[in-house]
């Protein structure tokens, strides 16, 4: 094979290497839903719609599961005081898995007005896959409590995944599925410099690496190209 070839099939073997790297790599998919919630509370029912928003981050062998409301749910008629509701959620999982994950988070850190939409933090837990593939993340039901009281908000209008994330399963992990975790969201620590998995941060990090593997398919076919001039000149 004459030198020019040799080039040309080192370029074109860097270049399919990066595409390569480029389509196995794992994707997440994130978007945000409007959850239509139904609550039973101790005063009776009540409805409110809230947009959901779940990311994920890898966290060791699973993945860290945030699921975040941007706008208040339910109401009571007195005064919450500092720390006196509690909420968690499920998540219904999909796809590659089944089941739910259980998330949870920290009591109000402020008071809340009497009859006033009930902010929700963000709440959070760790999902550990039992197979690999495409699972997908679904808001579930809310359930918050305060004062001695439960209610409980359940989604009516059947909302779609927030999150579909590619999953790699533990090597020799159980088949126990989701776990619960009892995180306290983003403040608690766990995970906080892990990348998030949407889809802006896994296309930069993808575009990174294939980038790198073109690089070093670049800089094998000058090494090549000089060690052959030099070669000649000798000759």
């Amino acid at each position: 094979m004459s030198y020019r070839n040799r080039t040309a099939a080192l370029a074109s073997a860097a270049a399919l290497a990066g595409s390569a790297v480029l389509m196995a790599a794992p994707t997440a998919r994130a978007e945000v839903v409007d959850v239509n919630y139904q609550c039973k509370t101790p005063i009776g029912d009540k409805s409110a719609v809230s947009p959901i928003d779940i990311k994920g981050a890898r966290s060791g062998s699973g993945y860290r599961i945030t699921m975040s409301w941007q706008k208040g749910v339910s109401s009571s008629p007195v005064e919450l005081g500092k720390g006196a509701m509690t909420p968690s959620a499920t998540i219904a999982l999909g796809g590659a898995d089944s089941g739910t994950l259980t998330v949870t988070g920290p009591a109000n850190d402020a008071a809340i007005p009497a009859n006033t939409p009930i902010k929700i933090n963000d709440l959070s837990g760790t999902y550990t896959p039992k197979k690999s593939g495409e699972v997908t993340f679904t808001a579930g039901v809310l359930t918050i409590k305060a004062l001695g009281t439960t209610t409980t908000c359940t989604p009516t209008n059947d909302p779609g995944p927030s999150l579909t994330l590619d999953v790699t399963a533990a090597s020799g992990g159980g088949a126990t599925g989701s776990t619960q975790d009892g995180g306290s969201g983003p403040g608690s620590g766990a995970g906080d410099d892990l990348p998030q998995t949407g889809p802006e941060d896994s296309a930069v990090a993808l575009g990174t690496l294939g980038g790198t593997v073109l690089l070093a398919g670049a800089a094998g076919a000058l090494w090549l190209s000089r060690r052959h001039r030099t070669a000649r000149v000798r000759h």
